[in-house]
């Protein structure tokens, strides 16, 4: 099978479409599909992405040169929309797959239905109006067509997210497959603990370990975060956060940061990522728009305890018995929800994040579901 996947949301420094394409490719060159992924970059490129462990598979990087966005500069336009056109068609792929909404979306249709047996969408967050409904009031709830909009031309949309699912599919939009990321639990796995790890994280802080991953933009809420940790070592004084990642409001963030906070940067290795999770006492995370949550499915999977909000798909990947919710966007039931997990029993906390790794889905049940929705779009050309 030759699938083609086109996405606008594309960083050298992070985030989470990133890290499923990444492991898309992968995966799919080691079943033997042809994969090519569409992304705008600073400069023209084609490269080759992995040394294909199979006869007939393969995956390839194109970029698309386009000015760098203004917002946050590791991300460029996807403007060329004619170069896109041309080498879309020249593939004649099985599978031409949208893996943003916007222009991803319109250079998939750009290339005509010709250019593929089946076109697919996957639905990686939620449309920009999500953010100004609260501010527009009943004037905003007209915006709830906009999927429908977007996702109209594509044969199915596929979403991670169960509360995003019914979301869609009540706005109308057809074919919505709910299909949740896969976790490599091979890197990803509690026994990534490691002292070492922790000791380095730590300091010469004696308190409670807590960790963050994501990227640092506006709508992914760390001022909560910071001030939910502020608020907790009034109580605690050696708990230490730290955060991994990157992006336009690292600055910021770091300016208001309280007192036990260390920001570890992006980091590329997922092996050292995974250390970091599994040898840590919580992850906390403070955005309530994930359509998913992948880095906090990746702390479960790692035997983490999580504090996570009520709103957005991070809930969905936190096990009741490991993890504590709080009301969205709310320091302070942030910093009580981070209090009541640390003052659970430690052996018995862990036992029960443990416990919860098996219920996490995995990149091979992943890919095994939308190989299957390809094969049925296939079979009703």
């Amino acid at each position: 099978m030759k699938i083609v996947d086109v996405c606008e949301f594309y960083s050298e420094r992070g985030g989470g479409v990133r890290s499923h394409l990444t492991t898309r490719g992968h995966s799919l060159q080691r079943l033997g599909h042809e994969h090519l992924l569409v992304v705008p970059g600073s400069k023209d490129e084609d490269i080759e992405l992995y040394a294909s462990t199979a006869p007939s598979g393969k995956s390839r990087l194109v970029r698309v040169a386009g000015p760098a966005l203004p917002y946050d500069r590791t991300y460029h336009l996807l403007g060329r929309l004619d170069k896109i056109r041309a080498r879309v068609r020249l593939e004649g792929a099985d599978i031409l797959e949208a893996h943003s909404p916007y222009l991803g979306a319109a250079a998939v249709v750009a290339s005509g239905r010709g250019a593929s047996r089946a076109r697919t969408a996957f639905w990686h967050s939620d449309h920009v109006g999500t953010y100004i409904e609260p501010r527009l009031g009943r004037f905003g709830a007209a915006l709830s067509w906009t999927p429908r909009v977007l996702l109209a031309p594509f044969d199915a949309t596929f979403v991670a997210g169960e509360g995003q699912a019914r979301k869609l599919r009540a706005a109308g939009v057809r074919n919505v497959v709910h299909v949740p990321f896969g976790v490599d639990v091979d890197v990803f796995r509690p026994s990534a603990r490691d002292s070492a790890t922790r000791r380095r994280l730590l300091g010469d802080a004696a308190g409670p370990l807590l960790v963050g991953v994501g990227r640092f933009a506006f709508e992914k809420r760390w001022d909560v975060v910071l001030e939910a940790l502020g608020r907790l070592r009034s109580s605690q004084p050696g708990a230490t956060l730290v955060l991994f990642g990157d992006g336009p409001e690292r600055e910021r963030l770091e300016r208001r940061a309280p007192a036990g906070v260390r920001f570890a940067g992006f980091v590329a290795d997922r092996s050292e990522l995974a250390a970091a999770l599994a040898s840590a006492d919580v992850l906390v995370h403070g955005c309530p728009y994930e359509t998913f949550g992948l880095g906090v499915a990746e702390a479960v999977a790692s035997g983490l305890p999580v504090v996570v909000p009520d709103a957005g798909g991070a809930a969905e990947s936190a096990d009741p018995a490991s993890s504590q919710t709080y009301r969205s966007l709310d320091a302070a039931a942030c910093a009580a929800a981070i209090a009541a997990l640390l003052a659970r029993d430690p052996e018995e906390l862990r036992a029960r994040a443990v416990e919860a790794v098996t219920r996490v889905p995995t990149v091979g049940q992943h890919f095994s579901r939308v190989l299957g929705v390809y094969a049925d779009l296939l079979r009703a050309c």
